[in-house]
């Protein structure tokens, strides 16, 4: 599932975002990169045993869990401290996938990377490039969203950033394991979860609405691996 998740940050709040990394040291991209990603990875990033990033993510990642789009469409169990990048000058990432599983930084614990998040830092019209492309059984998916919004799409798609030629692109991104390992699961749970809501708005109190909560709720029990 690819879900756009609007207004993860405010207009002020990518600001504050954008000051801090103004200010922050970036690395090579390729010293987190897996052995076949590093060869196609061409970035920067900030170092994730910074003071920066463990700050900023951790502001992220309170952000994301007070979004009900983004709960509801990942489900998460545990979620991997964000990461922050920078692509300019050309740079890109050529076509990868994540690694299934992340050590937690300073932990015995691991995420699965069962859901993919990448939050846009730049507005579009900041750079030319730098497009995400995400594949899957229907084809390519080209996304580039306004700063503060996030898209999430499944940890096991291939994917890249096209070059950028103009301008820096910015970003954050993150890996969630869910209490739903499969995708079409998440995908059935999130859209009957949207339709209770839908209904409950153009109906209170609309008599189906127990029984639908009453099915979420045990369709959910049944998937759920805690």
């Amino acid at each position: 599932m690819l879900l756009h998740i609007p207004e993860v940050l405010t207009a002020d709040e990518v600001r504050e975002v954008r000051s801090m990394l103004d200010a922050a040291e970036w690395v090579d991209g390729r010293s987190t990169a897996g052995h076949q990603a590093a060869a196609v990875k061409d970035n920067r990033q900030l170092a994730p045993d910074s003071a920066q990033a463990q700050q900023l993510g951790a502001f992220v990642t309170d952000r994301l869990a007070r979004h009900p789009t983004f709960a509801s469409g990942t489900l998460p169990l545990r979620v991997l401290p964000p990461r922050f990048n920078r692509y300019e000058g050309g740079e890109a990432y050529g076509s990868h996938v994540d690694n299934a599983v992340f050590p937690v930084p300073g932990a015995v614990a691991s995420v699965r990377s069962d859901v993919s998040t990448t939050l846009f830092l730049s507005d579009p019209d900041e750079y030319d490039g730098g497009e995400l492309v995400i594949q899957d059984t229907f084809g390519d998916h080209t996304v580039k969203l306004p700063a503060g919004d996030a898209i999430i799409y499944p940890g096991s798609s291939l994917h890249r950033v096209t070059p950028v030629t103009r301008g820096v692109r910015l970003a954050s991104f993150l890996w969630t394991q869910s209490l739903v390992r499969s995708d079409a699961q998440r995908r059935m749970l999130y859209e009957l979860d949207q339709s209770i809501q839908q209904l409950g708005a153009d109906h209170p109190g609309h008599g189906s609405i127990d029984g639908l909560v009453n099915l979420y709720h045990n369709l959910l029990r049944e998937w759920a691996i805690t």
